[in-house]
């Protein structure tokens, strides 16, 4: 009798210790469950990174490609749902508002309630507190997902009213493409008047190449200098193609505006985006897919490498959506080979391009970009096919086992990774409308959507 009331009060003394352990961790203990990113402290920098159209089955196919967990596994805190006001199915624009602005609105709208009520965002109440901020992207930096950090419009189609507003809106660093986006109509842009000209007038330094930016070093935050980066008259070239350009790394630009946004002794917002890895799931690209959340992943290490170093930076890393339906084995398969892809060189598009008319050199062209051999009927399904990128990234997928069930988004709950002071507080499953709420929280800024 003793030897079993020894044992449960064992037992019950263990149990304490665990719920203890965990109550630990949920209060920044870094000896709790919750990994050695966590304390209590107030956060000065949010730097806040979305890899649009990404998920879970974009983080076990990348984790098999790379053939090692990615810099972000580590820091999984909790998942998040994504629907729209008025869809179960959200669009970037819907998705961008909840996690910019903390309210619901409805697909395509920029940061306007469905009434059509302007909603501050998270980078606008930062600025109200003195901190400098940034918007970085591979989409046109006027994209859905920028855009609604720092614009409010009913359509996120009226890029020419976004560019306005963000350099109204006075963002400290803004780096991607869309340069059309911000020249006059009379230089073949979409403006009445030149908006690069306006922001170099109010301090803007003005920059389109990879070494114009990497050579920045005289842009002062605190003498209100600001910085412009457009590299591309409309979007940049896939990451997988970017070297061939003089278009910049999404780590490269990462970089760039952590420099120059912490010069700021009140701290920064920025939020970089991952846009084509969204672009890839429409197009079910298995090989721009992985390449794309390969070059962000050096990103999130970049923003990681920093915030571990200054100890005062909450980097959130979260998706908007998923896009796709990627799936992680297909029908038929027993296994999923995404590291077979390792070895591609061109993304689907861009080997389509390279096939001529007549379509005879099919084989010649997939197999230089690709290393597979291919057999007949593989070539001759792709010269017989409607549309030769479709069945080039299609025989891709099949030969890596990457599964795709659309083309366009789905309504999955989406993975939230969270490393810095206060990252404990992204547990759990979450709405997308918590995300800035938490880093408003976080920050001890007024932010009371």
């Amino acid at each position: 009798m003793f030897k079993k009331i020894g044992a449960v009060v064992l037992s019950v003394g263990i149990l304490f210790s665990w719920v203890s352990l965990q109550a630990s961790a949920s209060k920044g203990n870094p000896n709790g469950n919750q990994g050695t990113d966590n304390s209590n402290k107030k956060v000065e920098n949010v730097i806040f990174m979305i890899p649009d159209g990404f998920n879970a089955g974009y983080a076990t196919n990348y984790r098999w490609y790379k053939g090692e967990d990615a810099v972000w596994d580590e820091h999984l805190k909790g998942m998040f749902k994504t629907y729209s006001a008025n869809s179960r199915i959200t669009d970037s624009a819907a998705a961008g508002t909840a996690m910019a602005t903390g309210v619901k609105t409805n697909n395509s709208v920029i940061s306007l309630t469905p009434e059509g009520n302007e909603i501050e965002t998270i980078l606008e109440a930062s600025e109200k507190t003195g901190k400098s901020t940034g918007l970085v992207a591979t989409s046109t930096i006027t994209h859905a997902t920028p855009a609604v950090f720092a614009s409010h419009v009913d359509n996120r189609k009226k890029e020419d009213e976004i560019a306005k507003q963000m350099i109204e809106n006075d963002v400290d660093v803004l780096l991607g493409g869309g340069k059309e986006f911000f020249v006059s109509k009379a230089d073949g842009g979409k403006q009445e008047e030149d908006l690069i000209e306006e922001a170099v007038e109010l301090g803007y330094e003005f920059v389109e190449t990879r070494d114009e930016l990497l050579n920045v070093d005289n842009v002062d935050i605190d003498g209100d200098d600001k910085l412009l980066g457009l590299f591309a008259d409309q979007a940049l070239v896939p990451e997988l193609h970017r070297a061939e350009t003089e278009q910049p790394s999404i780590a490269e630009m990462t970089e760039t505006a952590i420099d120059v946004l912490s010069q700021d002794k009140d701290g920064f917002f920025l939020m970089v985006e991952g846009s084509q890895i969204d672009w890839a799931g429409h197009a079910n690209d298995p090989v721009w897919a992985m390449t794309d959340v390969e070059a962000f992943e050096k990103a999130v290490e970049v923003a990681l490498n920093f915030a571990k170093e200054d100890g005062k930076t909450l980097v959130v890393v979260a998706g908007d959506h998923e896009t796709g339906g990627m799936t992680v084995g297909t029908r038929g398969s027993s296994t999923a080979e995404p590291d077979k892809l390792k070895g591609v060189s061109a993304t689907g598009d861009f080997m389509a391009n390279e096939i001529n008319e007549d379509r005879s050199n099919v084989k010649e062209v997939v197999e230089k970009h690709t290393g597979f051999t291919l057999t007949e009927s593989e070539v001759k399904s792709i010269q017989d096919a409607k549309n030769v990128a479709i069945a080039i990234t299609s025989l891709l997928s099949k030969k890596a086992s990457v599964g795709w069930t659309s083309e366009g988004h789905t309504g999955v709950d989406i993975p939230v990774y969270a490393y810095g002071p206060q990252s404990y507080n992204f547990v759990g499953l979450l709405e997308n409308t918590d995300l800035p709420k938490l880093m408003a929280e976080a920050m001890k800024i007024d932010f009371n959507n």
